[in-house]
């Protein structure tokens, strides 16, 4: 396990990329012209960037983005 410091305005600019990078996923992965085997990779991929996300946002925010286990 790798450890980093940020500051207050790495933390938000953290949280800003990982956001857009959340909601770019969303969107392919609601793309029907999306094949299947690409939405693997993708919903793999989003596994990991929300675990990332919820470390630092709060409760509500992260609730935004978590997905159902039927949408998968």
């Amino acid at each position: 396990m790798i450890g980093f410091l940020f500051n207050d305005r790495e933390c938000r600019e953290l949280d800003y990329v990982l956001r857009k990078e959340l909601d770019e996923m969303l969107f392919d992965l609601s793309d029907k012209r999306t094949e299947n085997d690409m939405k693997e990779a993708i919903e793999s991929r989003y596994r990991v960037i929300f675990r990332m996300y919820a470390r630092l946002a709060s409760p509500k925010e992260i609730s935004k983005y978590a997905r159902s286990r039927t949408n998968h």
